[in-house]
């Protein structure tokens, strides 16, 4: 998907590569990548939703075209970062759809930048996504081997992210995945992996009051069911969705995706 209005905007946290698409006047739909992709992972969302929307997406600190900084990030970082780009495109308050790393931004947001936010959806997520060590090994495995580990991540990242019959059907959407994968900065990558390990917020799901969205895949390995039922528990008044697919739902059943986050902030916005 090409679009006119892909931009590099400035703010106080650093240079940030957005798009923005969709009416000017209508309510702000953001949108946040996963760990290893950028802003383009959306481009399925955007034509849909930019009819009612204005979608804006970004690609996270260390990713895509946005800010390289030297590591470790916090979510503390990668949250007021979004709070930064709507200040610079002077928005005072959005709707909020991450997937992943990008939903574990959105569940840091609602805790501790609720009043900037109209509701959050976070998809293929959890409160505390693996473990510190686990996190802490990758990206000291990224950071000293450079530009080769991360061809080699990529070349086993879609077992993680797809189904077998995703991969074995849709080989050269896979395959574009992997190729945005590897090129990804070493830095920025690890230093978000580092982010991962640290962040910890399911004390601080009680404090969220907002409407809120939870997608899981049915057959997602890193990011489970489980994990969905536990925010749910811990957000009374939380919207939860199963969809046939692993770890980047919104990739491999678009589909069924959008119908659910049509669904969902129909009721929000309404």
């Amino acid at each position: 998907m090409t679009h006119d209005s892909q931009m590099r905007v400035q703010t106080r946290s650093g240079t940030f590569a957005v798009a923005l698409d969709g009416p000017e006047d209508a309510p702000v739909l953001i949108f946040s990548n996963s760990l290893g992709t950028a802003l383009d992972m959306w481009d399925a969302q955007a034509r849909h939703f930019a009819g009612r929307y204005r979608v804006l997406r970004y690609d996270t600190r260390g990713h895509g075209g946005s800010v390289v900084s030297t590591g470790p990030y916090s979510f503390d970082q990668l949250g007021t970062d979004v709070i930064a780009i709507m200040d610079a495109l002077a928005i005072e308050r959005a709707l909020f759809c991450g997937i992943s790393m990008g939903g574990h931004t959105g569940l840091w947001l609602a805790a501790h930048a609720a009043e900037r936010m109209r509701g959050v959806a976070v998809c293929n997520s959890a409160a505390r996504i693996g473990t510190a060590q686990a996190w802490h090994a990758r990206a000291h495995a990224v950071r000293s081997g450079g530009a080769q580990a991360m061809r080699e991540l990529a070349d086993s990242a879609p077992q993680r992210w797809f189904t077998p019959a995703f991969i074995r059907e849709q080989t050269d959407v896979v395959r574009q995945a992997q190729d945005a994968l590897a090129a990804i900065d070493p830095e920025g990558y690890a230093a978000c992996c580092e982010a991962l390990a640290e962040s910890d917020l399911q004390d601080a799901l009680a404090t969220v009051g907002l409407p809120m969205l939870l997608v899981a895949g049915l057959h997602d390995p890193v990011t489970t069911v489980a994990d969905a039922q536990a925010m749910q528990h811990a957000l009374p008044g939380s919207v939860r969705v199963e969809l046939p697919a692993s770890h980047l739902s919104s990739i491999e059943a678009p589909g069924a995706f959008n119908r659910a986050l049509d669904a969902w902030l129909a009721s929000v916005v309404a």
